[in-house]
């Protein structure tokens, strides 16, 4: 996917745990091989093409489309698979299966928290330690090597933290209704929740309708809760961000 992924696996059984990550890596491998729009022969190129019909596709080509298929419309069209004119749902992938291989490692017995993480996307479940919730750093866009903020799992059992931003790989987020990269007031959209998969959607919608669009609409998502900076170092976020604050 062009990425580095990471895992940290708190308790369980050593060989039982290093099984589970040797089957969490295969599946991020098996992901790319079904997804990627670089590899001709991937089956989503494939399908692009017209070559493959989705009833002939894995399991999973299904699944993601209709994942795909519902943030489009909770986005009202600001987060698609087809913003070039071609099928592409490497925006939701990523996401996806670092949550899906955090899942797969959390079922392993004596497992007490979890923590996958997909070039900079984080999901989390469980806790490290008793009485310790995990923390992660959001990187602050405008000072490189400082944090906009900790966001921290103290009193839930899962979160995901997803940002979408210019800072580390430029002008790459595209405006859907045109095509073209999306100009706008922002420099970096964090956004907070249970599973990686909507939020990683959502940091990416987010970004494309503005920060004063973004914002209003990410207020009102259910459990859900947003970090955004512009260009000009204003800081804006949901009235539930507080709370997940560490």
């Amino acid at each position: 996917m062009g990425t580095v992924f990471s895992f940290d696996v708190r308790g369980g059984e050593p060989r039982a745990v290093r099984e589970a990550l040797q089957d969490a890596v295969a599946g991020l491998h098996r992901a790319d091989a079904l997804f990627s729009t670089y590899r001709e022969d991937s089956e989503v190129s494939r399908l692009a093409r017209g070559e493959l019909p989705v009833a002939r596709c894995a399991p999973e080509v299904a699944e993601v489309l209709e994942l795909a298929a519902e943030a489009e419309r909770v986005s009202e069209g600001w987060f698609s698979t087809r913003y070039r004119g071609s099928l592409d749902p490497t925006g939701i992938v990523k996401g996806w299966s670092a949550e899906r291989a955090a899942r797969l490692l959390a079922a392993v017995d004596g497992v007490c928290g979890v923590s996958v993480n997909g070039g900079g996307d984080v999901q989390l479940l469980g806790a490290p330690e008793p009485q310790r919730p995990w923390r992660v750093g959001v990187a602050d866009p405008l000072r490189p090597g400082g944090l906009a903020a900790v966001i921290s799992t103290a009193g839930v059992d899962e979160l995901s933290v997803a940002t979408s931003g210019t800072a580390e790989r430029g002008a790459h987020i595209v405006d859907p209704r045109t095509g073209r990269p999306a100009v706008t007031d922002l420099v970096a959209v964090t956004v907070v929740g249970p599973r990686l998969t909507w939020v990683d959607c959502w940091a990416t919608a987010a970004f494309a309708m503005g920060s004063r669009a973004g914002l209003a609409w990410l207020e009102s998502l259910p459990d859900v809760e947003g970090l955004l900076i512009t260009a000009g170092d204003e800081v804006r976020c949901t009235g539930g961000l507080a709370a997940r604050l560490g």
